[in-house]
């Protein structure tokens, strides 16, 4: 004989795998659909860097598919861009030895990026500012400021499809999904 208690738990499991197969299902239709759109757009919009966005939302989904933080998040990556720009220009005027430019220009924007960050984090995401330049820095780090044109301006744009389009618009494409079901 089941008892009562034996037959909720049994219930709970089964509506539990139920839902994480819903959830798993939704998600994979979102991923499915919607980054390829930006992925066929982003060259026609003049952004050949369009896999950055999947890095950013990357991020975004990290930290939890938090909307509240999708603003901070983006700012953040902004500010990483800029970031890149701002060590590709200091290390241009210094006259050490590459690697020593690099360790100072790094330690330098690395910490400031760190102060600033954490001294307004409800403007900066801090790992989205560090993210953001690293992305920056592998892409623009072996050419000069003179060389980069309008590139820091298309990561930028690919930064915001990421947190805004594939991140906040899978969830909610998502979201949307399981309440229709």
């Amino acid at each position: 004989m089941v008892l009562i208690g034996e037959l909720g738990e049994r219930k709970t499991r089964h509506m539990d795998k139920k839902q994480k197969k819903v959830n798993m299902l939704t998600l994979a239709l979102g991923i499915a659909l919607l980054p390829p759109i930006w992925a066929v757009a982003a060259p026609y919009l003049g952004v050949d860097v369009g896999a950055v966005a999947l890095i950013c939302a990357g991020l975004y989904v990290t930290n939890g598919n938090n909307r509240k933080d999708a603003l901070k998040i983006a700012t953040g990556f902004l500010a990483g861009d800029a970031w890149a720009v701002t060590a590709i220009f200091v290390m241009e005027k210094l006259s050490f030895p590459p690697n020593v430019e690099l360790y100072l220009t790094l330690f330098m924007l690395g910490g400031i990026a760190v102060l600033i960050g954490e001294t307004l984090p409800k403007v900066f995401f801090t790992p989205a500012w560090l993210c953001g330049w690293a992305i920056g820095l592998m892409i623009m780090g072996p050419m000069k400021v003179s060389e980069l044109g309008m590139l820091p301006i298309q990561i930028g744009i690919a930064m915001i499809a990421g947190v805004f389009y594939v991140g906040v618009g899978v969830d909610a494409f998502q979201k949307f999904l399981i309440q229709k079901i």
